[in-house]
Order: C-alpha cells, then sequence, then structure tokens
C-alpha cells in the first residue's frame, strides 16, 4: 500500500473519532467529545453539523495536526439508500442523502460524508464513504417474506465485517473475492453474514433487531409473540421498536447493558444470568449454521470481529460448536478507522474503483410483488 495520507472520521451518538493515517500507520486518533446538553440543542442531526466540524478543527489545530498534505478524507456513511459494497465518491446525490436520512433513519453517522466533504474542500482532495452501513448485496431469496410489501432488510457492521475479511484474505494469501466466509461482529449489536466471493449475499438486520440477542438488541422472536406482548403491554409504535433495538436484550432480562457484568452475575451464582449469557451464545451459533448453509457448506473460514471477542471464554465456546464447519479466526474489537482509510488507499492506488452513488435500491420492488 502506498504511503497516503487519509483522514477519517467517524461520529457516533455522543462523540466523533478523528484519525489520520500514513499508508498503514495510524499517525494520530482522537475521539472528540460532545457534550450531552450541547447535542441536545439540535433539532435533527445533521444541525450538528457546523457543531462538530468546529470541535474538530480546533482539536487538530490544538494538536498540531498538519493536513496541508492531506490525498484523502474518509465519512462513516449514513444515511444513505441500500448500495453494494465498495468505496463510493461523496458527489452531491451521497451528500444530500446523508443531510436528509434518505433512508429514513436519523443516525449520527449521516455527519460522517458531511464532515468528510468540509475537509475535502478546504483542503482540496477527494471525498469518500467506504462500505457504508447501508451496504445490501442480498440475494433475492433472503430478501422475499411471506408478507406480500414486507422485504427483509439486511444492516450488519458491514464496513468492520469487510475489512475483517479483507485482511484475512491477505494473510491467506488470497483476495477476498476469491473466497467464502461466515463474518460475526459480536458486541452491543451481533451482526452475522455470509460473504460469498466479495458480496454479503445474507445476514442478519441489527437495526430491526433481527438476529441473535445482544446486550440492547431482543434478538428474533416469533411474531404472534411479539405481537401478543406490544397488545398486552400497550406500547406504541416507538416503544415497541425500542424493546427490539435499544431497551431488549441484557437490559430487558438483567438490566444492564454491559456483558461484562452479564458474566459476574453468572460467576457469583446467579443461574439465570448465565443462563442469558449461554443463550446468546446458543442463538450466535445457530446463525452461523444458518449462515453456512447459506454458502452451501462451502466456507474458507468463520471470522469473529467486535469488543465481545476480547472474551476468551466466548471465543472458545463459538470455536468448539463452529469449526467442523470451517477452521474459526478471532479479530477482536473494531477496525472501522482502518477499514475507512484502506479503502480510500485501495482506490489511490488503483487497486479499486471508486463507485458512484446514485441514491437508487439495489432491488426492483417490482420483483417481488
Amino acid at each position: 500500500m502506498s504511503e497516503y495520507k487519509v483522514l477519517a472520521i467517524n461520529p457516533g451518538s455522543t462523540s466523533t473519532k478523528v484519525a489520520v493515517f500514513k499508508g498503514e500507520e495510524k499517525l494520530f486518533s482522537e475521539n472528540v467529545e460532545h457534550a450531552a446538553e450541547d447535542l441536545a440543542k439540535f433539532k435533527e442531526v445533521s444541525d450538528q453539523l457546523e457543531f462538530r466540524f468546529g470541535m474538530i478543527k480546533d482539536m487538530l489545530k490544538e494538536q498540531n495536526i498538519d493536513l496541508s498534505d492531506l490525498d484523502a478524507v474518509v465519512g462513516h456513511g449514513g444515511g444513505l439508500m441500500s448500495c453494494e459494497g465498495g468505496v463510493y465518491t461523496i458527489n452531491d446525490v451521497l451528500f444530500d442523502h446523508a443531510v436528509r436520512g434518505a433512508n429514513g433513519v436519523q443516525h449520527p453517522a449521516q455527519l460522517g460524508p458531511q464532515i468528510a466533504k468540509l475537509f475535502s474542500d478546504e483542503y482540496n482532495c477527494p471525498a469518500f464513504v467506504v462500505n457504508p452501513p447501508d451496504t445490501d448485496e442480498a440475494i433475492p431469496e433472503a430478501r422475499l417474506t411471506g408478507i406480500k410489501g414486507v422485504l427483509k432488510p439486511m444492516h450488519v457492521h458491514a464496513l468492520n465485517q469487510k475489512e475483517t475479511a479483507i485482511v484475512h484474505s491477505k494473510k491467506m494469501g488470497k483476495k477476498y473475492e476469491e473466497c467464502n466466509y461466515i463474518v460475526a461482529h459480536i458486541g452491543g449489536g451481533t451482526s452475522i453474514a455470509a460473504h460469498r466471493k466479495g458480496k454479503m449475499i445474507d445476514g442478519n438486520d441489527i437495526v430491526g433487531g433481527d438476529g441473535p440477542m445482544t446486550p440492547t438488541r431482543s434478538g428474533s422472536i416469533t411474531v404472534s409473540g411479539l405481537v401478543e406482548y406490544i397488545f398486552d403491554n400497550g406500547l406504541d409504535k416507538k416503544a415497541a421498536k425500542a424493546l427490539a433495538t435499544k431497551t431488549g436484550g441484557f437490559i430487558n432480562l438483567l438490566g444492564t447493558n454491559d456483558a461484562r457484568d452479564v458474566i459476574k452475575m453468572g460467576e457469583e451464582g446467579n443461574k439465570f444470568a448465565e443462563l442469558v449469557w449461554n443463550t446468546m451464545i446458543y442463538q450466535i451459533i445457530k446463525q452461523i449454521g444458518a449462515m453456512a448453509a447459506a454458502l452451501h457448506g462451502e466456507v474458507d473460514g468463520i471470522l469473529l470481529g467486535g469488543g465481545m471477542v476480547h472474551n476468551k471464554e466466548l471465543v472458545a465456546k463459538l470455536t468448539e460448536a463452529c469449526s467442523f464447519i470451517a477452521p474459526v479466526y478471532a479479530y477482536p474489537g473494531e477496525f472501522e478507522m482502518e477499514a475507512m482509510a484502506s479503502g480510500a488507499a485501495r482506490v489511490l492506488d488503483g487497486e479499486e474503483e471508486a463507485k458512484t452513488y446514485t441514491g437508487e435500491l439495489v432491488y426492483d420492488i417490482k420483483d417481488f410483488m
């Protein structure tokens, strides 16, 4: 990889991660914190743009970070319509969709392309997004449901999943596009996808609470059971969605969203906490098995990533249960900043061609009616 200087920006709910890379070397990394009371002043996520951009610029100036020789800037891309994976140039359509949150989901990641564009204009360099959250490469059979007009979306940790697969492929002396993987990102949200020859052909919808139980998500449950619960407890639409994605899982069952608390409870003799922990692992194993079937058993490796993969017991149990499918490899933590920088470098190197974001869905709804 050439020694390109790349600025990576990843906005979160109460902070913005900023990193500068020179080739594969991380020259600088900082997490710019934003006070909740300051963010509360803004009605929409995109209204925070100038506020966050100003804080980032002030921080870079205070740290004497020179961006005069910047080759590219990358922002985590939120608010977009479903699209294929890859590196996208931030054009007018992509910028507009990020501002509006065209996919209907208000999330701080919308600010990634917007902040990146402001930096690229200032330093006269290209701006990109890499494998945005709405990357959707599902095959039709993974999209259709038994209710007319209701399609199953796929939302996974595309940026980290694909980077893990790309890095692993290089270690194996292969290209990502030559391999079949099951990649599991296990953390506050857990996403598991089947990667076939460079495309994620199937996976769960973490935005909708689909898949295994997590610290904050209910995981997949029976539709009739959920409907009955909603009506019996008088939940409105907002509360019902929150149960699936924000207040379910460990929070609902044990009152904590910290996996370490759950493990400690189990070690101290709380049998229910132990059951909850083992149930989550069991559901992850089942989802990995489902993705193995989606790949017809042709799996080159099972790659585990995300914060919970630091837990050796979790990795050991998943390895014991799933190694009959393929070798299991652990890549604990997240590599989102590195993934954004390496994506930009691949384009600048000519290894990969930047794609044009059109805003059009990757599928035709008429095909499912």
